[in-house]
């Protein structure tokens, strides 16, 4: 049985202007150290579906259906007290602003502390130790000393690196994260990648990456899902997503070289009589 399984998820707003349809019908599974990537563009209902799985989109004007099983439990039905108990300890999100997502008025290493403290029935110095324990394996220098500093002392990278650690603090079974290279320049994206990479399978956690990019998961993700309209029109492993694509809006998404590559072999392929479409 998979870690997780998501079947006919089903996510619509009331508003105003009518019925939103977010999320449409989702349905998808992932297995302990397994990496799913689902990648879309803004408003398909990408990371609508990850904070439902985080409980995060319940509210008077939602109506949400379908299963989200994690571990065997079913979270659309888990009361708001057993969420609390599996957010952030069992499953973990790492989302696209990690400046907005900390605390401007609390040090790093305490607000790291606090969500051990959380889950963890330990002491504030123990809770402290393990805030600059994962200081050190995200990879910021001097953790200790670091841990005393506040959020908008870091960098983007050093933000982000401290996002992963504080998600990581109760080695979580499942870890969500949700646009993570955003604004980061492309070696401190590759660096970020990596480090998610290293830890997955340090931890053996399942990581489900969330990105409008496909090139960020094509080294890290073993399959990709594509989401278009609420809806996931198109899944498959890596290698397939990249090489041949079913669908048209999988090619938009495509890198430009690889969705030239593409077309170039589908035109030298095709025999002369053919008829072009």
């Amino acid at each position: 049985m998979a870690l997780l399984e998501i079947t006919d998820l089903k996510v619509h707003f009331q508003t105003e202007d009518g019925l939103v349809k977010a999320v449409d019908g989702v349905t998808y599974s992932v297995d302990r150290g397994q990496t799913l990537g689902i990648v879309g563009e803004s408003g398909s209902g990408k990371s609508v579906s990850s904070m439902t799985l985080m409980g995060l989109t319940r509210a008077r004007n939602a109506r949400i259906s379908g299963q989200i099983v994690f571990d065997g439990q079913d979270l659309l039905t888990a009361s708001d007290s057993d969420l609390r108990k599996i957010r952030g300890n069992d499953i973990a999100m790492i989302f696209q602003d990690p400046l907005s997502s900390l605390h401007p008025f609390y040090k790093v290493g305490k607000q790291i502390a606090e969500a051990v403290r959380v889950h963890n029935d330990v002491s504030k110095a123990q809770a402290w130790d393990r805030a600059v324990e994962m200081l050190g394996l995200v990879g910021i220098p001097e953790p200790r000393k670091r841990a005393d500093a506040y959020p908008h002392e870091f960098s983007g990278g050093m933000r982000q690196r401290a996002m992963i650690a504080m998600a990581l603090a109760n080695n979580p079974k499942l870890l969500v994260a949700d646009e993570p290279t955003t604004a980061l320049d492309v070696t401190v994206q590759a660096q970020i990648l990596e480090l998610i990479e290293r830890l997955q399978a340090e931890f053996d956690a399942a990581v489900v990456i969330i990105t409008h990019d496909l090139g960020v998961v094509a080294e890290t993700a073993d399959e990709i899902a594509v989401m278009y309209a609420g809806r996931i029109v198109e899944r498959a492993d890596t290698d397939t997503i990249f090489h041949a694509p079913q669908h048209p809006y999988t090619w938009g998404l495509l890198p430009p070289s690889r969705a030239w590559t593409r077309r170039a072999t589908r035109s030298c392929c095709r025999s002369p009589g053919a008829r072009r479409r």
